[in-house]
C-alpha cells in the first residue's frame, strides 16, 4: 500500500508543480490512473489513497475488473482501441471513451448506450504526429468527424485525446501538445453548444510538456504502478 501511495503523491506533486509552471490551477488536471495489466487488488488500493478514475486500455480484463471492484465508486475510462464487437459492452461499462476516431464506432456507442445511465463522454483520438502506426483522425478531418459525432443523442462530445510520437527533448514534447490545444480551440468555436472542456494527453514520461500546453487529464501508469509485465498478459 505505501509505495502506492508514495507514487500517488509523487505524481500529484509532478501535477501541482507544471500547472503553477502553466500558471494554471492544479485542480483544473485530473489524473487518469491507467492500470491495464494491473491486478484489481492495486486498483483498490490506489482508490484507497484517493484515485477514483481508471483508464483501460483491454475490454475483457477491464470487465473483470469492473466486477471485482464493484463495492467501489470508481469512475472508468476506455482508452484502447475499439472494435465495432466491443462496443456494446464498452457503452454499457464506462463513463468516458478516450480512443473515439471513426463516425461509425461513436454512432455505435450512442445507440447502445443504456438509457438509464447518462450520456456516455467521449473524447476524439487525433493522430497528431501523422503516425501511420497510430490510430486516430487526422487534424483535417476532425472538424467534420466532431460535427457528426455532436449529432448523437447519447454521448457527450468533451474534447480530444492524442499520443504523439515520443521524444525525450521537453520543447519537441510540447509542439503536439499546442497543435492539440489550437484544434481544440477551433472546434469550441466551431460546436458553441458542445462541453468541449477535455484534452486528454501526457503520459508518464511527457505530462509536464502537456499540462504546460493545457491537459486536463493526464493518463499515468508506470509512475504510479511501475513496470508493466506483459509476459502473460492476452490483449482484447
Amino acid at each position: 500500500m505505501t509505495q502506492i501511495t508514495d507514487r500517488l503523491k509523487n505524481v500529484h506533486c509532478q501535477i501541482n508543480a507544471a500547472a503553477i509552471a502553466a500558471q494554471r490551477q492544479p485542480q483544473a488536471i485530473k489524473l487518469l490512473a491507467v492500470s491495464k495489466t494491473r491486478p484489481a487488488e492495486e486498483l483498490r488500493q490506489a482508490w484507497a489513497c484517493g484515485q477514483q478514475a481508471f483508464g483501460e486500455n483491454y475490454l475483457q480484463e477491464a470487465l473483470d475488473k469492473i466486477e471485482a471492484l464493484q463495492d467501489l465508486d470508481i469512475i472508468w475510462h476506455f482508452i484502447g482501441p475499439i472494435q465495432s464487437n466491443k462496443t456494446r459492452a464498452i457503452a454499457e461499462n464506462f463513463s468516458w471513451v478516450h480512443s473515439v476516431d471513426r463516425f461509425k464506432i461513436a454512432q455505435r456507442l450512442s445507440d447502445q448506450r443504456p438509457g438509464n445511465l447518462p450520456p456516455l463522454n467521449i473524447c476524439l483520438q487525433v493522430n497528431i504526429s501523422g503516425e501511420s502506426s497510430k490510430s486516430g483522425v487526422l487534424p483535417a478531418d476532425l472538424p467534420a468527424l466532431a460535427a457528426a459525432v455532436a449529432t448523437l443523442s447519447n454521448i457527450r462530445l468533451r474534447g480530444l485525446m492524442a499520443i504523439p510520437a515520443s521524444s525525450d527533448d521537453p520543447e519537441q514534447q510540447r509542439k503536439p501538445f499546442a497543435q492539440m490545444n489550437h484544434l481544440l480551440q477551433s472546434l469550441q468555436r466551431q460546436l458553441p453548444d458542445q462541453p468541449l472542456d477535455t484534452l486528454s494527453m501526457g503520459m508518464s514520461g511527457d505530462m509536464e510538456a502537456a499540462i504546460l500546453e493545457g491537459a486536463t487529464i493526464v493518463r499515468i501508469g508506470t509512475a504510479l504502478f511501475g513496470p508493466r509485465d506483459y509476459s502473460s498478459h492476452h490483449q482484447s
